[in-house]
């Protein structure tokens, strides 16, 4: 009886591989990305001091 078992392929137990070749066509650089969070701030603080004479609400 120890004859008839079926043998199944080893698998990975569900881990997935990712590989570290794959180059992104669009690169930000962490400076960008600071100098831009810095210029909405500077645009929300304007907003809040100057937005009621500039928009009529």
């Amino acid at each position: 009886m120890a004859q008839n078992r079926i043998s199944m392929p080893s698998g990975t137990g569900g881990l997935v591989r990712y590989f570290d070749d794959y180059k992104s066509k669009i690169s930000i650089q962490p400076v960008h990305v600071i100098v831009f969070i810095i210029l909405v701030i500077l645009v929300i603080i304007l907003l809040q001091i100057f937005g009621v004479s500039l928009l009529g609400f």
